[in-house]
């Protein structure tokens, strides 16, 4: 999509749901009321198509113009009981006229297709929304296995809400009935006919999908049109029923994003795409060491298809051959990078301390997820940063740069890609779950923008000894930046020896000497401190007497979204507050201890328990306050807005 706009709307993301500011007469001479946001949630048994549904809502929905955000959410199971609380999957999605945030706290529209999968998420559907359900599952057996004594269609318990009973299933099969299916093969399209209302209700345009389901099922065309048919019958089906008097529009945003051509993109989208262009900037193939591990496996699943683009891919036995073959891609010059999560990175952590030692670069892709061991693999947390900035044994220190959105895992992989090039050294790049499998609009950026990341390979001696010879030093350092030379396996005279035995300064010979182990690893704790990294920006509004802020909020990672949101809450109240985020946390920036020192409160929301807390008490000796958060799931807006209040008011 394309929008021609000048700056983002200052609108509290998070807000309740725009006023109707027009209706009108629609199709079939329904009403149509205008809304500047919503917020659906598509939720059903693991095998109901709840993932396919949000993503095809969320295309049509990115074509559209809106500005959107989503948190799709599933069972760690491959194939959880059917119609049980554990085998629950959603989709939320977050679409409005303006700039927003967050998934969003509260869906003002469920579609349940299950008991299970309303029980599972009416706590968080307030008073007043619309629930969707299908009838057809709220029999005897399925509303047992939730614990359902009687039916919550029938016994008055949903009148908080605008509750829209549909027998998806049965409408679903009687629109299929001329394709000659069989009944369990008709019934798995009832997801399509939930969409297909859906769309209707929300004036979503239809033809993408329509494409996208001809092209999935492209080798079974009776199936894909079965798809197509379900999909229009759903459509119909709020055109013409009575429980369905009203539909909705949510203009685009063209007020909220620069003039561009944009797409919807997830962050392991994002960050393959960013691999592929640090490749290209760099005139470098790119090549990932990788072994399977959610939620990171996307990542591998997407570079293996861009061959084309100098990619080469090796899918491991295990985590440490994994990172060891990535290792020996950078020692014979190319950008190389692994892919892990929490676990893997344990794993991964003295080939890390390899690299370390060897300086050379290499990029440690961590895409954090619900811990210890192996934890909450399909939930989202923030609690491998200290494993990132301590794992591993000595003093072995290594870079971390964090993305805030999906969309900005992109320019942080291009970040880490300068670092370790420039630097010579291993990368930590920490994502996280909210951030890889959600979504929000991306801007596609023109060639001309992207950073030059090319690197002068060593190619002769860079050393003369006492007599005269000229000899290569593969430890002999650059003055300004201290990375050693790169030399690629095979030049003429440039031979050399590494291994993770301690190194002589410039020779790289074996040494056990105490001063010189010294010299070693305060050289390389230096070559870190002294990356740079753009100093952090401050958003302090000051008001009409010049006046700023008390109170700051300092955010890290994917807390960017639900920060900025409850941020604009508190401001939208009056209250002054301050915020700023980081990206690079090895090495801070290097204003970063002033900034502190301008504010009498520091709050840090985590979801973790306190580390970035922890290391900014012990290095700037700052009272900085945790808000902690680890259920598996991102803030809220509201949820931080009242902490905010509370610590402006204390």
């Amino acid at each position: 999509m394309t929008s021609q706009v000048s700056s983002p709307a200052e609108q509290a993301d998070g807000a309740l749901v725009g006023e109707q500011r027009s209706s009108g007469d629609g199709g079939g001479g329904k009403e149509v009321r205008r809304l500047d946001r919503v917020i659906i949630r598509f939720a059903g048994d693991s095998g109901d198509g709840m993932q396919l549904t949000g993503d095809r809502f969320t295309s049509e929905t990115a074509t559209f113009g809106n500005d959107l955000s989503t948190l799709p959410n599933f069972p760690a199971e491959i194939r959880a009981p059917a119609g049980t609380l554990p085998g629950v999957s959603s989709f939320q999605l977050h679409f409005a006229d303006h700039d927003i945030l967050t998934p969003g706290d509260a869906p003002n529209v469920l579609v349940a297709m299950n008991p299970a999968a309303l029980k599972a998420n009416l706590a968080d559907v307030p008073r007043g929304a619309d629930i969707i359900v299908n009838t057809d599952e709220f029999t005897k057996r399925p509303m047992a296995k939730v614990g359902y004594a009687t039916s919550p269609l029938e016994d008055g318990s949903l009148e908080a809400y605008h509750v829209h009973p549909v027998p998806l299933t049965t409408l679903t099969i009687e629109a299929l009935k001329d394709f000659g299916l069989s009944r369990k093969e008709a019934e798995r399209s009832k997801n399509m006919f939930a969409l297909g209302l859906l769309s209707w209700m929300y004036h979503r345009p239809t033809e993408g999908t329509e494409k996208f389901l001809r092209a999935k099922f492209a080798k079974k065309p009776d199936i894909a049109e079965a798809n197509v048919a379900a999909f229009r019958a759903g459509w119909n089906f709020g055109e013409t029923t009575e429980d369905f008097a009203v539909s909705y529009e949510v203009a685009p945003a063209t007020k909220a994003f620069p003039t561009g051509t944009y797409r919807n993109i997830s962050g392991n989208l994002a960050l393959s795409y960013g691999l592929v262009a640090a490749g290209k900037q760099a005139d470098l193939p790119v090549y990932l060491g990788s072994y399977p591990i959610t939620p990171a496996s996307d990542i591998l699943h997407e570079l293996s298809k861009h061959k084309n683009f100098g990619v080469r891919t090796f899918q491991a036995e295990d985590e440490i051959a994994a990172i060891g073959a990535a290792l020996g891609a950078a020692f014979g010059g190319q950008l190389a990078v692994t892919t892990t999560s929490g676990p893997g990175v344990a794993l991964k952590s003295e080939t890390i301390g390899l690299a370390v030692s060897l300086e050379l670069p290499l990029l440690v892709v961590a895409i954090q997820r619900g811990g210890p061991s192996t934890g909450l693999p399909t939930k989202t947390e923030q609690a491998d940063l200290l494993q990132a900035m301590y794992g591993r044994n000595g003093e072995a220190p290594v870079p971390i740069v964090a993305p805030r959105t999906p969309a900005d895992c992109f320019d942080a992989t291009l970040d880490a890609a300068r670092i370790a090039l420039t630097y010579r050294t291993p990368v930590f790049l920490l994502s996280d779950g909210y951030l890889a499998n959600g979504s929000e609009p991306w801007r596609i950026p023109d060639i001309d923008e992207l950073p030059d990341l090319r690197v002068q390979f060593a190619s002769g001696p860079n050393h003369q000894l006492a007599d005269g010879t000229e000899v290569f030093w593969p430890y002999k350092r650059d003055e300004q930046t201290l990375a050693r030379p790169w030399a690629v396996p095979g030049t003429p005279g440039l031979e050399h020896r590494i291994g993770g035995i301690e190194k002589q300064d410039g020779t790289g010979n074996i040494s056990y000497d105490p001063a010189n182990h010294d010299f070693m690893v305060r050289t390389r704790q230096a070559k870190v401190d002294g990356i740079e990294v753009p100093d952090i920006e401050v958003d302090d509004p000051v008001n009409a007497a010049g006046e700023g802020a008390d109170t700051l909020v300092l955010g890290w990672g994917s807390t960017y979204g639900p920060i900025t949101a409850g941020v604009r809450r508190v401001r939208g109240a009056g209250e002054r507050i301050a915020q700023a985020h980081l990206r690079h946390l090895n090495p801070f920036p290097r204003n970063l201890g002033e900034v502190l020192a301008r504010y009498d409160k520091v709050i840090v929301p985590e979801m973790n328990l306190g580390q970035l807390a922890t290391l900014l008490r012990a290095k700037y000796l700052v009272d900085a306050r945790s808000h902690t958060q680890v259920s598996g799931m991102p803030f809220k807006a509201e949820q931080l807005a009242e902490v905010f209040k509370e610590a402006i008011n204390d």
